[in-house]
Protein backbone atom coordinates (compact mmCIF):
# COMPACT_ATOMS: atom_id res chain seq x y z
CA UNK A 1 0.00 0.00 0.00
CA UNK A 2 1.22 3.40 -0.55
CA UNK A 3 2.39 5.38 2.04
CA UNK A 4 0.27 7.88 1.53
CA UNK A 5 -3.02 5.53 2.24
CA UNK A 6 -0.97 4.32 5.13
CA UNK A 7 -1.14 7.52 6.35
CA UNK A 8 -4.84 8.26 5.63
CA UNK A 9 -6.38 5.27 6.57
CA UNK A 10 -4.36 5.85 10.31
CA UNK A 11 -6.09 9.15 10.48
CA UNK A 12 -9.90 7.65 9.85
CA UNK A 13 -8.56 5.15 12.25
CA UNK A 14 -7.48 7.41 14.56
CA UNK A 15 -10.13 10.27 13.34
CA UNK A 16 -12.93 6.68 14.61
CA UNK A 17 -11.37 6.32 17.89
CA UNK A 18 -10.93 9.82 19.08
CA UNK A 19 -13.95 11.47 18.35
CA UNK A 20 -16.54 8.78 17.57
CA UNK A 21 -16.55 6.68 20.19
CA UNK A 22 -17.74 8.89 23.18
CA UNK A 23 -19.78 11.76 22.05
CA UNK A 24 -22.77 10.33 23.66
CA UNK A 25 -20.90 9.87 27.25
CA UNK A 26 -21.39 12.99 29.24
CA UNK A 27 -24.23 14.99 29.49
CA UNK A 28 -25.29 18.40 28.78
CA UNK A 29 -23.82 20.43 31.81
CA UNK A 30 -23.34 23.40 30.02
CA UNK A 31 -25.89 26.18 28.66
CA UNK A 32 -24.45 26.26 25.05
CA UNK A 33 -24.74 22.43 24.15
CA UNK A 34 -28.62 22.18 24.79
CA UNK A 35 -29.64 25.60 23.17
CA UNK A 36 -28.52 24.20 20.03
CA UNK A 37 -30.35 20.88 20.47
CA UNK A 38 -33.08 22.25 21.78
CA UNK A 39 -33.71 23.91 17.82
CA UNK A 40 -33.05 20.61 16.54
CA UNK A 41 -35.63 19.46 18.77
CA UNK A 42 -38.30 21.84 17.88
CA UNK A 43 -37.47 21.33 14.37
CA UNK A 44 -38.44 17.87 14.38
CA UNK A 45 -41.37 18.24 17.06
CA UNK A 46 -43.09 21.70 15.12
CA UNK A 47 -42.25 19.98 11.52
CA UNK A 48 -40.68 23.66 11.11
CA UNK A 49 -37.29 24.02 9.48
CA UNK A 50 -37.27 27.16 9.06
CA UNK A 51 -37.77 29.00 11.36
CA UNK A 52 -38.96 26.75 14.56
CA UNK A 53 -39.58 27.92 18.14
CA UNK A 54 -37.86 26.87 20.87
CA UNK A 55 -38.31 27.79 24.75
CA UNK A 56 -41.71 28.71 24.10
CA UNK A 57 -40.93 31.90 22.83
CA UNK A 58 -37.40 32.37 21.14
CA UNK A 59 -36.42 31.83 17.51
CA UNK A 60 -32.67 30.78 16.71
CA UNK A 61 -29.68 32.68 17.15
CA UNK A 62 -27.70 31.23 14.42
CA UNK A 63 -28.77 30.14 10.35
CA UNK A 64 -29.99 26.49 10.43
CA UNK A 65 -27.30 24.51 8.76
CA UNK A 66 -25.86 22.82 11.60
CA UNK A 67 -29.40 22.15 13.30
CA UNK A 68 -30.24 20.69 10.10
CA UNK A 69 -27.75 18.06 10.64
CA UNK A 70 -28.58 17.41 14.01
CA UNK A 71 -32.37 17.24 13.39
CA UNK A 72 -31.34 14.96 9.84
CA UNK A 73 -29.11 12.52 11.64
CA UNK A 74 -31.90 12.60 14.69
CA UNK A 75 -34.46 11.69 12.57
CA UNK A 76 -32.70 8.68 11.30
CA UNK A 77 -32.23 7.38 14.88
CA UNK A 78 -35.71 8.98 16.27
CA UNK A 79 -34.86 11.22 18.83
CA UNK A 80 -32.33 14.01 19.60
CA UNK A 81 -29.76 13.40 22.00
CA UNK A 82 -26.31 13.76 23.61
CA UNK A 83 -24.61 11.58 20.79
CA UNK A 84 -26.59 12.62 17.61
CA UNK A 85 -26.11 15.98 18.73
CA UNK A 86 -22.06 16.24 18.65
CA UNK A 87 -21.90 14.61 15.59
CA UNK A 88 -22.11 17.13 13.40
CA UNK A 89 -19.06 18.47 14.75
CA UNK A 90 -17.51 15.23 14.96
CA UNK A 91 -18.07 14.64 11.30
CA UNK A 92 -16.81 18.24 10.98
CA UNK A 93 -13.35 17.88 12.52
CA UNK A 94 -12.70 14.32 10.84
CA UNK A 95 -13.39 15.89 7.64
CA UNK A 96 -11.27 18.83 8.01
CA UNK A 97 -9.01 16.90 9.51
CA UNK A 98 -8.51 14.12 6.38
CA UNK A 99 -8.91 17.20 3.98
CA UNK A 100 -6.21 19.19 5.09
CA UNK A 101 -3.89 15.85 5.59
CA UNK A 102 -4.47 15.60 1.73
CA UNK A 103 -3.96 18.95 0.82
CA UNK A 104 -0.39 19.38 2.66
CA UNK A 105 0.55 15.80 1.20
CA UNK A 106 0.01 16.94 -2.23
CA UNK A 107 2.41 20.12 -1.75
CA UNK A 108 4.61 19.39 1.12
CA UNK A 109 4.85 15.43 1.78
CA UNK A 110 3.06 12.87 3.38
CA UNK A 111 5.31 12.91 6.93
CA UNK A 112 4.97 16.68 7.80
CA UNK A 113 0.85 16.66 6.63
CA UNK A 114 0.07 13.83 8.54
CA UNK A 115 2.17 15.52 11.56
CA UNK A 116 -0.17 17.83 10.97
CA UNK A 117 -3.41 16.60 10.86
CA UNK A 118 -2.47 14.52 14.19
CA UNK A 119 -1.65 17.98 15.92
CA UNK A 120 -5.12 19.36 14.21
CA UNK A 121 -6.89 16.04 15.97
CA UNK A 122 -4.99 16.63 19.34
CA UNK A 123 -4.35 19.70 20.80
CA UNK A 124 -7.10 20.71 23.47
CA UNK A 125 -8.96 23.94 21.71
CA UNK A 126 -9.59 21.97 18.58
CA UNK A 127 -10.13 18.16 20.49
CA UNK A 128 -12.74 19.97 22.60
CA UNK A 129 -14.80 21.75 19.65
CA UNK A 130 -14.96 18.32 17.75
CA UNK A 131 -16.93 17.02 20.94
CA UNK A 132 -19.02 20.21 21.02
CA UNK A 133 -23.04 20.13 20.22
CA UNK A 134 -22.16 23.89 18.83
CA UNK A 135 -22.03 25.30 15.86
CA UNK A 136 -18.37 26.23 15.68
CA UNK A 137 -16.72 23.41 14.49
CA UNK A 138 -19.17 22.84 11.38
CA UNK A 139 -18.51 26.75 10.50
CA UNK A 140 -14.80 26.49 10.81
CA UNK A 141 -14.43 23.26 8.72
CA UNK A 142 -16.07 24.45 6.08
CA UNK A 143 -14.36 27.95 6.09
CA UNK A 144 -11.08 25.75 5.84
CA UNK A 145 -12.14 23.48 3.26
CA UNK A 146 -13.46 26.76 1.32
CA UNK A 147 -9.90 27.48 1.59
CA UNK A 148 -8.05 25.03 0.31
CA UNK A 149 -10.30 24.86 -2.90
CA UNK A 150 -10.09 28.25 -3.21
CA UNK A 151 -6.46 28.00 -3.07
CA UNK A 152 -6.62 24.83 -5.79
CA UNK A 153 -8.71 27.75 -7.87
CA UNK A 154 -5.95 30.33 -6.88
CA UNK A 155 -3.44 28.10 -8.49
CA UNK A 156 -5.34 27.73 -11.67
CA UNK A 157 -5.10 31.61 -11.98
CA UNK A 158 -8.62 32.13 -11.31
CA UNK A 159 -9.57 30.00 -14.36
CA UNK A 160 -13.07 28.05 -14.39
CA UNK A 161 -15.72 28.59 -11.84
CA UNK A 162 -14.86 26.58 -7.94
CA UNK A 163 -18.08 24.99 -7.62
CA UNK A 164 -17.19 23.31 -4.84
CA UNK A 165 -15.33 26.00 -3.03
CA UNK A 166 -18.66 27.85 -3.46
CA UNK A 167 -20.51 25.06 -1.78
CA UNK A 168 -18.69 25.53 1.29
CA UNK A 169 -18.58 28.97 1.78
CA UNK A 170 -22.91 29.01 1.56
CA UNK A 171 -22.63 26.13 4.03
CA UNK A 172 -20.62 28.28 6.43
CA UNK A 173 -22.64 31.40 5.65
CA UNK A 174 -25.41 29.21 6.43
CA UNK A 175 -23.74 28.42 9.42
CA UNK A 176 -22.85 31.40 11.23
CA UNK A 177 -23.84 34.43 8.83
CA UNK A 178 -21.61 35.88 6.08
CA UNK A 179 -18.42 35.72 7.86
CA UNK A 180 -18.35 32.40 6.93
CA UNK A 181 -17.96 33.31 3.19
CA UNK A 182 -16.20 36.79 3.27
CA UNK A 183 -12.59 35.83 5.10
CA UNK A 184 -12.13 32.45 2.87
CA UNK A 185 -12.57 34.89 0.06
CA UNK A 186 -10.19 37.84 1.95
CA UNK A 187 -7.20 35.41 2.65
CA UNK A 188 -7.14 34.02 -0.81
CA UNK A 189 -7.85 37.50 -2.68
CA UNK A 190 -5.25 38.33 -0.71
CA UNK A 191 -2.91 35.51 -2.04
CA UNK A 192 -3.78 36.40 -5.60
CA UNK A 193 -3.29 39.62 -5.20
CA UNK A 194 0.16 39.19 -3.42
CA UNK A 195 1.45 36.53 -5.81
CA UNK A 196 1.03 38.98 -8.64
CA UNK A 197 -2.66 38.45 -10.28
CA UNK A 198 -4.09 41.90 -11.78
CA UNK A 199 -6.78 43.93 -8.90
CA UNK A 200 -9.21 44.21 -10.88
CA UNK A 201 -9.82 40.40 -12.47
CA UNK A 202 -9.29 39.86 -8.22
CA UNK A 203 -12.17 41.88 -7.40
CA UNK A 204 -14.49 40.39 -10.07
CA UNK A 205 -13.72 37.31 -10.05
CA UNK A 206 -14.37 36.87 -6.26
CA UNK A 207 -17.07 39.40 -6.05
CA UNK A 208 -18.88 37.17 -8.53
CA UNK A 209 -17.82 33.83 -6.50
CA UNK A 210 -19.13 35.88 -2.80
CA UNK A 211 -22.24 36.89 -4.83
CA UNK A 212 -23.04 33.17 -6.01
CA UNK A 213 -22.34 31.56 -2.62
CA UNK A 214 -24.86 34.11 -1.17
CA UNK A 215 -27.89 32.45 -3.19
CA UNK A 216 -28.69 29.15 -1.19
CA UNK A 217 -28.38 31.67 2.42
CA UNK A 218 -30.45 34.43 0.44
CA UNK A 219 -33.46 31.15 0.16
CA UNK A 220 -33.36 30.78 3.79
CA UNK A 221 -32.51 34.76 4.86
CA UNK A 222 -36.08 35.06 2.69
CA UNK A 223 -38.02 32.24 3.80
CA UNK A 224 -37.23 33.47 7.44
CA UNK A 225 -38.02 36.69 7.34
CA UNK A 226 -41.70 35.66 6.36
CA UNK A 227 -41.75 33.62 8.70
CA UNK A 228 -40.06 36.01 11.94
CA UNK A 229 -40.79 39.20 10.26
CA UNK A 230 -38.96 42.20 12.31
CA UNK A 231 -38.08 40.13 15.68
CA UNK A 232 -35.64 38.13 12.73
CA UNK A 233 -34.42 40.98 11.35
CA UNK A 234 -33.97 42.64 14.64
CA UNK A 235 -31.70 39.71 15.73
CA UNK A 236 -29.95 39.54 12.16
CA UNK A 237 -28.97 43.20 12.29
CA UNK A 238 -27.71 42.24 16.20
CA UNK A 239 -25.85 38.94 15.77
CA UNK A 240 -23.94 39.73 12.12
CA UNK A 241 -23.66 43.91 12.03
CA UNK A 242 -24.22 45.21 15.89
CA UNK A 243 -21.54 42.03 17.45
CA UNK A 244 -19.09 43.33 15.01
CA UNK A 245 -19.07 47.01 15.62
CA UNK A 246 -19.68 46.15 19.59
CA UNK A 247 -22.90 47.99 19.37
CA UNK A 248 -24.90 44.63 21.04
CA UNK A 249 -27.60 45.49 23.48
CA UNK A 250 -26.54 43.31 25.89
CA UNK A 251 -22.46 42.38 26.72
CA UNK A 252 -21.82 39.06 25.05
CA UNK A 253 -17.71 37.89 25.61
CA UNK A 254 -16.67 41.61 25.75
CA UNK A 255 -12.76 40.86 25.54
CA UNK A 256 -9.17 43.01 24.84
CA UNK A 257 -7.25 42.05 21.98
CA UNK A 258 -4.38 39.85 24.08
CA UNK A 259 -7.46 37.71 24.92
CA UNK A 260 -6.82 35.84 21.38
CA UNK A 261 -3.33 35.93 21.79
CA UNK A 262 -3.70 33.65 25.31
CA UNK A 263 -6.56 31.28 24.15
CA UNK A 264 -4.16 30.38 21.45
CA UNK A 265 -1.11 29.75 23.14
CA UNK A 266 -3.62 27.95 25.66
CA UNK A 267 -5.60 26.33 22.41
CA UNK A 268 -2.39 24.46 21.56
CA UNK A 269 -1.80 22.75 24.65
CA UNK A 270 0.19 20.24 24.88
CA UNK A 271 2.54 21.37 21.85
CA UNK A 272 2.42 24.87 23.25
CA UNK A 273 5.18 22.95 25.57
CA UNK A 274 7.07 21.53 23.40
CA UNK A 275 7.73 25.31 21.57
CA UNK A 276 8.57 26.17 25.34
CA UNK A 277 10.88 23.43 25.83
CA UNK A 278 12.45 23.72 22.83
CA UNK A 279 13.55 27.43 23.21
CA UNK A 280 16.04 26.60 26.05
CA UNK A 281 17.98 24.44 23.57
CA UNK A 282 18.14 27.10 20.60
CA UNK A 283 20.89 29.50 20.49
CA UNK A 284 20.30 33.13 19.88
CA UNK A 285 22.05 35.46 18.16
CA UNK A 286 22.17 39.67 19.26
CA UNK A 287 19.85 41.26 16.59
CA UNK A 288 22.17 43.77 14.33
CA UNK A 289 20.81 46.29 11.81
CA UNK A 290 18.12 48.81 11.81
CA UNK A 291 14.81 48.56 12.04
CA UNK A 292 13.98 49.11 7.85
CA UNK A 293 16.83 46.79 7.41
CA UNK A 294 14.79 43.74 9.55
CA UNK A 295 11.76 45.16 7.62
CA UNK A 296 13.29 44.60 3.83
CA UNK A 297 14.51 41.29 5.42
CA UNK A 298 11.05 40.25 6.29
CA UNK A 299 9.03 41.45 2.98
CA UNK A 300 12.03 39.46 1.00
CA UNK A 301 11.74 36.63 2.88
CA UNK A 302 7.84 36.56 2.17
CA UNK A 303 8.07 37.03 -1.46
CA UNK A 304 10.19 34.28 -1.60
CA UNK A 305 8.38 31.81 0.15
CA UNK A 306 6.43 28.79 -1.43
CA UNK A 307 3.05 29.38 -2.08
CA UNK A 308 1.56 26.89 0.32
CA UNK A 309 3.12 28.24 3.34
CA UNK A 310 2.35 31.61 2.04
CA UNK A 311 -1.13 30.78 1.99
CA UNK A 312 -1.15 29.12 5.44
CA UNK A 313 0.82 32.60 6.90
CA UNK A 314 -2.17 34.82 5.31
CA UNK A 315 -4.51 32.22 7.00
CA UNK A 316 -3.74 32.66 10.03
CA UNK A 317 -2.53 36.47 9.75
CA UNK A 318 -6.00 37.75 8.40
CA UNK A 319 -8.48 35.78 10.52
CA UNK A 320 -6.54 36.30 13.40
CA UNK A 321 -6.39 40.51 12.87
CA UNK A 322 -10.16 40.51 11.60
CA UNK A 323 -11.27 38.55 14.94
CA UNK A 324 -9.18 40.98 16.78
CA UNK A 325 -11.21 44.08 15.57
CA UNK A 326 -14.70 43.26 17.15
CA UNK A 327 -15.36 43.72 21.14
CA UNK A 328 -17.14 39.99 21.44
CA UNK A 329 -13.78 37.06 21.24
CA UNK A 330 -14.46 33.88 22.17
CA UNK A 331 -11.60 31.25 21.88
CA UNK A 332 -14.10 29.42 19.43
CA UNK A 333 -14.18 31.86 16.90
CA UNK A 334 -10.26 31.53 16.14
CA UNK A 335 -11.20 27.28 14.99
CA UNK A 336 -9.79 27.96 11.63
CA UNK A 337 -6.73 29.21 11.59
CA UNK A 338 -5.45 26.05 14.25
CA UNK A 339 -4.93 23.62 10.63
CA UNK A 340 -2.61 26.53 9.21
CA UNK A 341 -0.32 26.63 13.03
CA UNK A 342 -0.93 23.02 12.98
CA UNK A 343 1.35 22.81 9.96
CA UNK A 344 4.01 25.27 10.99
CA UNK A 345 4.11 23.46 14.02
CA UNK A 346 4.40 19.84 12.28
CA UNK A 347 7.55 21.64 10.31
CA UNK A 348 9.07 22.88 13.51
CA UNK A 349 8.95 19.79 14.75
CA UNK A 350 10.52 18.14 11.88
CA UNK A 351 13.12 20.36 12.36
CA UNK A 352 14.06 20.04 15.91
CA UNK A 353 13.67 16.02 15.29
CA UNK A 354 16.70 16.88 12.70
CA UNK A 355 18.86 19.35 14.51
CA UNK A 356 17.52 19.50 18.23
CA UNK A 357 16.26 15.81 18.96
CA UNK A 358 16.64 16.83 22.64
CA UNK A 359 13.84 19.04 22.70
CA UNK A 360 11.14 16.41 21.04
CA UNK A 361 12.90 13.90 23.58
CA UNK A 362 11.97 15.96 26.43
CA UNK A 363 8.52 16.90 25.51
CA UNK A 364 7.52 13.02 24.83
CA UNK A 365 9.04 12.32 28.20
CA UNK A 366 6.78 15.14 29.63
CA UNK A 367 3.92 13.42 27.88
CA UNK A 368 4.55 9.97 29.41
CA UNK A 369 5.04 11.11 32.88
CA UNK A 370 1.14 12.91 32.57
CA UNK A 371 0.04 9.83 31.41
CA UNK A 372 1.43 7.54 34.15
CA UNK A 373 0.17 10.50 36.70
CA UNK A 374 -3.35 10.31 35.41
CA UNK A 375 -3.54 6.95 35.66
CA UNK A 376 -2.29 6.74 39.35
CA UNK A 377 -4.45 9.71 40.62
CA UNK A 378 -7.59 7.83 39.34
CA UNK A 379 -5.92 4.48 41.37
CA UNK A 380 -5.36 6.84 44.46
CA UNK A 381 -8.88 8.17 43.98
CA UNK A 382 -10.23 4.57 43.07
CA UNK A 383 -8.78 2.69 45.97
CA UNK A 384 -10.47 5.45 48.61
CA UNK A 385 -7.24 6.47 49.55
CA UNK A 386 -7.90 10.39 49.43
CA UNK A 387 -9.58 12.02 52.54
CA UNK A 388 -13.01 13.47 52.34
CA UNK A 389 -11.86 16.01 54.76
CA UNK A 390 -9.35 17.86 52.02
CA UNK A 391 -12.54 19.93 50.70
CA UNK A 392 -13.47 23.18 52.19
CA UNK A 393 -14.94 26.46 50.85
CA UNK A 394 -18.39 26.70 48.97
CA UNK A 395 -17.42 23.86 45.90
CA UNK A 396 -16.33 21.39 48.67
CA UNK A 397 -19.53 19.67 48.12
CA UNK A 398 -19.23 19.47 44.60
CA UNK A 399 -15.77 18.34 44.67
CA UNK A 400 -16.68 15.63 47.24
CA UNK A 401 -19.56 14.53 44.60
CA UNK A 402 -17.17 14.17 41.74
CA UNK A 403 -14.64 11.79 44.04
CA UNK A 404 -17.39 9.87 45.21
CA UNK A 405 -18.34 9.26 41.61
CA UNK A 406 -14.58 8.22 40.79
CA UNK A 407 -14.85 6.05 43.63
CA UNK A 408 -17.56 3.91 42.51
CA UNK A 409 -17.05 4.00 38.97
CA UNK A 410 -17.74 0.42 38.04
CA UNK A 411 -14.02 -1.08 36.63
CA UNK A 412 -15.37 -3.07 33.69
CA UNK A 413 -13.00 -4.76 31.37
CA UNK A 414 -13.57 -1.84 28.73
CA UNK A 415 -12.99 0.69 31.28
CA UNK A 416 -9.96 -0.82 32.49
CA UNK A 417 -9.01 -0.70 28.89
CA UNK A 418 -9.82 2.97 28.08
CA UNK A 419 -8.05 4.00 31.76
CA UNK A 420 -4.76 2.39 31.39
CA UNK A 421 -4.59 2.92 27.58
CA UNK A 422 -2.37 6.54 28.29
CA UNK A 423 -0.24 4.18 30.66
CA UNK A 424 0.46 1.42 28.14
CA UNK A 425 1.70 3.84 25.33
CA UNK A 426 4.05 5.44 28.05
CA UNK A 427 5.60 1.77 28.92
CA UNK A 428 5.54 1.01 25.23
CA UNK A 429 7.38 3.91 24.07
CA UNK A 430 10.19 3.40 26.29
CA UNK A 431 10.76 -0.47 26.80
CA UNK A 432 9.27 -1.33 23.18
CA UNK A 433 9.63 1.68 20.76
CA UNK A 434 9.07 -0.66 17.59
CA UNK A 435 5.32 -1.03 18.12
CA UNK A 436 5.08 2.46 15.98
CA UNK A 437 5.50 1.10 12.54
CA UNK A 438 8.30 4.35 11.32
CA UNK A 439 12.05 4.57 11.42
CA UNK A 440 13.35 6.46 14.59
CA UNK A 441 13.09 10.35 13.59
CA UNK A 442 9.50 9.68 12.89
CA UNK A 443 8.36 7.56 15.96
CA UNK A 444 10.27 10.81 17.84
CA UNK A 445 8.60 13.16 15.82
CA UNK A 446 4.55 12.13 15.73
CA UNK A 447 4.82 10.23 19.59
CA UNK A 448 3.85 13.27 20.70
CA UNK A 449 0.20 13.24 19.38
CA UNK A 450 -0.27 9.32 19.94
CA UNK A 451 0.53 9.81 23.58
CA UNK A 452 -1.85 13.14 23.87
CA UNK A 453 -4.30 10.86 21.91
CA UNK A 454 -4.09 8.22 24.41
CA UNK A 455 -4.59 10.70 27.06
CA UNK A 456 -7.85 12.28 25.58
CA UNK A 457 -8.88 8.91 24.67
CA UNK A 458 -8.97 8.37 28.48
CA UNK A 459 -10.28 11.70 29.56
CA UNK A 460 -13.50 11.25 27.10
CA UNK A 461 -14.07 8.00 27.60
CA UNK A 462 -14.06 7.73 31.21
CA UNK A 463 -12.92 10.03 33.43
CA UNK A 464 -14.83 13.35 32.29
CA UNK A 465 -18.07 11.41 31.87
CA UNK A 466 -17.92 10.12 35.26
CA UNK A 467 -17.18 13.71 36.84
CA UNK A 468 -19.10 15.68 34.59
CA UNK A 469 -22.60 14.02 34.94
CA UNK A 470 -22.49 14.50 38.29
CA UNK A 471 -22.87 18.16 37.27
CA UNK A 472 -25.37 17.44 35.36
CA UNK A 473 -29.20 18.32 35.35
CA UNK A 474 -30.73 15.25 33.83
CA UNK A 475 -31.30 14.16 37.49
CA UNK A 476 -33.69 17.00 37.73
CA UNK A 477 -35.57 16.83 34.88
CA UNK A 478 -36.41 13.17 35.22
CA UNK A 479 -37.95 13.93 38.57
CA UNK A 480 -39.70 16.10 37.08
CA UNK A 481 -40.84 14.03 34.41
CA UNK A 482 -42.02 11.32 37.16
CA UNK A 483 -44.20 14.58 38.87
CA UNK A 484 -46.00 15.90 35.50
CA UNK A 485 -45.16 13.60 32.40
CA UNK A 486 -46.65 16.17 29.83
CA UNK A 487 -47.95 19.52 29.46
CA UNK A 488 -45.38 22.76 30.25
CA UNK A 489 -43.33 23.31 32.92
CA UNK A 490 -42.09 26.91 33.82
CA UNK A 491 -39.38 29.10 34.73
CA UNK A 492 -38.55 32.04 36.41
CA UNK A 493 -35.80 33.65 35.15
CA UNK A 494 -35.35 37.83 35.20
CA UNK A 495 -31.55 37.58 34.82
CA UNK A 496 -31.14 38.49 31.43
CA UNK A 497 -30.30 41.60 28.93
CA UNK A 498 -33.11 43.04 26.57
CA UNK A 499 -33.48 40.86 23.84
CA UNK A 500 -31.23 37.70 25.35
CA UNK A 501 -33.42 35.72 27.79
CA UNK A 502 -31.81 33.28 29.76
CA UNK A 503 -33.56 29.77 29.95
CA UNK A 504 -33.03 26.98 31.86
CA UNK A 505 -31.73 25.07 28.18
CA UNK A 506 -30.29 21.98 30.07
CA UNK A 507 -33.40 21.19 32.17
CA UNK A 508 -35.37 22.20 29.04
CA UNK A 509 -33.78 19.54 26.61
CA UNK A 510 -34.01 16.54 28.77
CA UNK A 511 -37.54 17.75 29.20
CA UNK A 512 -37.90 17.57 25.34
CA UNK A 513 -38.86 21.56 24.78
CA UNK A 514 -41.46 21.81 27.75
CA UNK A 515 -39.63 24.63 29.84
CA UNK A 516 -41.48 28.01 28.72
CA UNK A 517 -40.99 31.12 30.47
CA UNK A 518 -43.80 31.93 33.36
CA UNK A 519 -44.21 35.60 32.63
CA UNK A 520 -44.73 34.44 28.78
CA UNK A 521 -47.69 32.07 29.71
CA UNK A 522 -49.68 33.00 32.79
CA UNK A 523 -50.28 29.51 34.18
CA UNK A 524 -52.56 28.73 36.65
CA UNK A 525 -51.00 25.77 38.26
CA UNK A 526 -47.65 23.69 37.45
CA UNK A 527 -44.17 23.05 38.68
CA UNK A 528 -41.64 26.13 38.39
CA UNK A 529 -38.18 26.23 38.93
CA UNK A 530 -37.02 29.20 41.09
CA UNK A 531 -33.75 30.28 41.77
CA UNK A 532 -32.49 31.74 44.90
CA UNK A 533 -31.77 35.18 43.68
CA UNK A 534 -35.52 35.19 42.00
CA UNK A 535 -37.23 34.07 45.31
CA UNK A 536 -37.80 37.18 46.51
CA UNK A 537 -38.63 39.04 43.23
CA UNK A 538 -41.15 36.58 42.30
CA UNK A 539 -42.87 36.67 45.97
CA UNK A 540 -43.14 40.67 45.54
CA UNK A 541 -44.79 40.45 42.00
CA UNK A 542 -47.15 37.10 42.68
CA UNK A 543 -47.19 36.19 46.11
CA UNK A 544 -50.69 37.54 46.48
CA UNK A 545 -51.89 35.80 44.00
CA UNK A 546 -50.24 32.39 44.25
CA UNK A 547 -49.35 29.74 46.32
CA UNK A 548 -45.96 28.41 46.18
CA UNK A 549 -44.73 24.73 47.73
CA UNK A 550 -41.30 23.52 47.68
CA UNK A 551 -40.98 20.26 46.78
CA UNK A 552 -38.41 18.32 49.42
CA UNK A 553 -34.99 17.67 48.40
CA UNK A 554 -35.17 19.54 45.55
CA UNK A 555 -32.61 22.13 45.58
CA UNK A 556 -29.81 21.92 42.58
CA UNK A 557 -27.12 24.21 40.79
CA UNK A 558 -28.34 25.47 37.46
CA UNK A 559 -26.34 24.50 34.36
CA UNK A 560 -27.52 27.91 33.34
CA UNK A 561 -27.09 30.19 35.65
CA UNK A 562 -25.44 28.46 38.23
CA UNK A 563 -27.62 29.64 40.91
CA UNK A 564 -29.32 27.74 43.28
CA UNK A 565 -32.35 26.97 42.23
CA UNK A 566 -35.51 24.71 43.59
CA UNK A 567 -38.92 22.86 42.27
CA UNK A 568 -42.16 24.52 43.37
CA UNK A 569 -45.30 23.51 42.76
CA UNK A 570 -47.60 26.34 42.45
CA UNK A 571 -51.26 27.39 42.21
CA UNK A 572 -53.41 29.79 41.81
CA UNK A 573 -54.76 31.79 44.87
CA UNK A 574 -59.04 31.66 44.29
CA UNK A 575 -60.18 35.14 44.47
Amino acid sequence: MDTRYRYFWALVLLCFLSLFLFLGESHFHTRGEPREALVAQAMLAENNWTLPITNGTDIAYKPPLFHWAIATISSITGKVTEYTSRMPSAIALATMILAGFIFYARRRGNEVAFLAALITLTNFEVHRAGFACRVDMLLSALMVLALYQLYRWSEQQLKGIPWLGILFLSGAFLTKGPVGMVLPCAVVACFAWIRGLGFIRIFIRFFAVALASCIIPALWYIAAWKQGGDAFLTLILEENVLRFLGKMTYASHENPWPYNVMTVIAGFLPYTLLILVSLFTLKYTPIKGTSKLWWNKFVQYIKQMDDTRLFSLLSIVIMFVFYCIPKSKRSVYLLPIYPFIAYFIAEYIMWLVKHKPQSVRWFNNILCTLAILLTAIFIIARTGLIPHTIFAGKHALENLAYLNALETLPLSFINLLIILSPLAIAIMYHYYPKFLAFNKLQRMAIFGGIITFAIFFALDGVYQPTVLNVKSNRRIAERVKTLQPEGNVYSYITIMAEGNRLHPFTLNYYLNGRVVPFIDFAPTEGYLFLGEKEYEGFIDKYGQTFNLEQLPESRFKSNDNRDWMYIYHFEKISQ
